[in-house]
């Protein structure tokens, strides 16, 4: 009894008792009425536990007396009390009402009972899969670790075999690289021969025109035989031209393809490389391709003016000791035709770029100069120094921006408005022969290309300032023929 006493004193029920009614009360007008209700059983199931542990000390108080002990004390305080509580609390249930709440709550705990039993077989059951789990898990992780040496030695195996096929690979590209060498021998001995054949052509040309030659100095050696000799004429006279074909005109077919297969490779090939050499120093692409058109138009100009110059030294050269049978004028043609590597280029180069210097149509950072496209320069002015060669020569079409697009003439870039019908600059220039194209140049077309050439070309001022390094061209230099463009 002391022992449910002390603890009954330790619990301090009371107390909470006390705390939970002060607080109900000021919280009474403030909460709804289910709270309060829950607030009233709170303390009504309170209050029966503390009289449940009383009478449980009350039972042990009165086993601790004895028979007799306390029985005056049971019968006028407790038993007055209890039939005063019963008689003001009386049960609204019948008796019959009490005996289906005791037969439900048997019910009850006779489910209850069920279910523990449920239960702990379930949680039998529970346990013996469990222990089969693990085992299985126990089997799939041995077979996990069986897998993973197996996948370990694959991999060695793998990595074998991979240095294996890097040796193979190594060596395919050492025979790749060599069987390349040995195309590049043939190649260079493919154009070894072709250079033999073009050789032995030549000779063979040679030839045939010797043979020629042969046989008409032999029939004029007949005829002279026969007849009379013939009046000496006088050093003024001219020698009669003979019908048989120079150097120049054998070769004039063969030479006219290979310059005309020349100037594509021309627009192909060096052409895009000084593109792209200028696009590092001009953003503007329309300025970068206007500097090599007027490059390939002054090249062309420059090498016509060279040709005639140098044609005028041949002539002047071979007027003292020329005889025939051919004309002076075809034994200068075929000189130059035989030794075209007499051509300054280099001066044409010069004067080319001094040209350009002065050109107001283009412009070009003071840093650097002209001589970027020197190359395509060089090889524009050998193309059409040979081309003066020809019969008739080949030249550029007369261009100039704002013109009207002819489409025998150019054919139009990718950016071109392709319904305008006005030149608005030049990218490549056209290869003429007489009065008919050989080949078509390149043009590009806006709507008021008129309006903005003139827009443009009104103003003679440079827009930079020329280099030091640039050397002005001569007056004398410089052509009387109106500049194309």
């Amino acid at each position: 009894m002391a022992d449910t006493l002390r603890r009954l004193v330790n619990i301090s029920s009371y107390g909470s008792l006390q705390a939970r009614l002060e607080s109900w009360h000021r919280d009474y007008h403030v909460n709804s009425c289910d709270q309060n209700l829950n607030r009233c059983c709170e303390l009504i199931e309170l209050t029966a536990k503390v009289q449940g542990q009383l009478f449980t000390i009350l039972n042990f108080t009165a086993a601790e007396g004895g028979h007799y002990a306390g029985v005056d004390t049971l019968k006028t305080r407790l038993l007055p009390w209890l039939g005063t509580s019963f008689t003001m609390a009386q049960p609204c249930v019948s008796d019959d009402t009490s005996l289906q709440l005791m037969q439900d709550s048997a019910l009850k705990e006779k489910k209850i009972r069920e279910l523990s039993v449920s239960h702990d077989n379930n949680m039998q059951k529970m346990e013996t899969q469990l222990c089969s789990t693990r085992l299985q898990l126990d089997s799939v992780k041995s077979e996990l670790a069986d897998v993973q040496l197996e996948l370990d030695d694959t991999k060695d195996k793998s990595a074998t075999t991979l240095l294996a096929t890097e040796d193979e690979i190594l060596q395919l590209k050492a025979d790749l690289r060599a069987t390349h060498e040995q195309l590049e021998v043939y190649k260079r001995k493919v154009e070894v021969v072709d250079e033999y054949e073009r050789q032995v052509r030549l000779l063979r040309e040679e030839v045939a025109y010797l043979t020629s030659e042969k046989s008409l100095l032999r029939e004029r050696l007949s005829r002279s035989r026969s007849s009379s000799p013939l009046p000496r004429r006088g050093r003024s006279s001219s020698p009669p031209r003979s019908e048989s074909p120079t150097r120049a005109q054998l070769t004039q077919s063969s030479r006219h393809a290979r310059l005309l297969s020349r100037f594509s490779d021309l627009y192909a090939v060096e052409r895009l490389e000084a593109q792209s050499l200028l696009r590092r120093y001009v953003q503007d692409l329309a300025m970068v391709q206007k500097i090599i058109f007027i490059a390939a138009v002054e090249s062309f100009q420059t090498a016509k003016l060279a040709y005639r110059q140098f044609k005028l030294r041949v002539r002047k050269t071979l007027s003292s000791t020329h005889l025939g049978p051919e004309s002076l004028e075809e034994a200068a043609v075929d000189y130059i035709v035989r030794n075209l590597d007499l051509y300054d280029v280099q001066a044409s180069i010069n004067d080319v770029i001094n040209a350009m210097n002065v050109n107001p149509r283009i412009s070009f950072p003071p840093e650097v100069d002209f001589s970027l496209v020197s190359g395509l320069i060089r090889e524009t002015c050998r193309l059409a120094f040979a081309m003066q060669t020809l019969d008739p020569p080949l030249d550029l079409a007369f261009s100039s921006d704002g013109e009207l697009f002819n489409d025998n003439k150019y054919r139009r870039s990718y950016d071109s408005e392709f319904a305008a019908p006005l030149v608005l600059y030049h990218v490549w220039p056209a290869l003429m022969e007489g009065g008919g194209v050989l080949a078509k140049g390149e043009a590009v077309t806006r709507r008021g290309a008129l309006w903005r050439s003139r827009s443009r070309s009104s103003s003679p001022v440079r827009s930079r300032s020329l280099s030091p390094s640039r050397a002005l061209v001569s007056p004398r230099a410089r052509r009387a023929t109106p500049y194309t463009h």
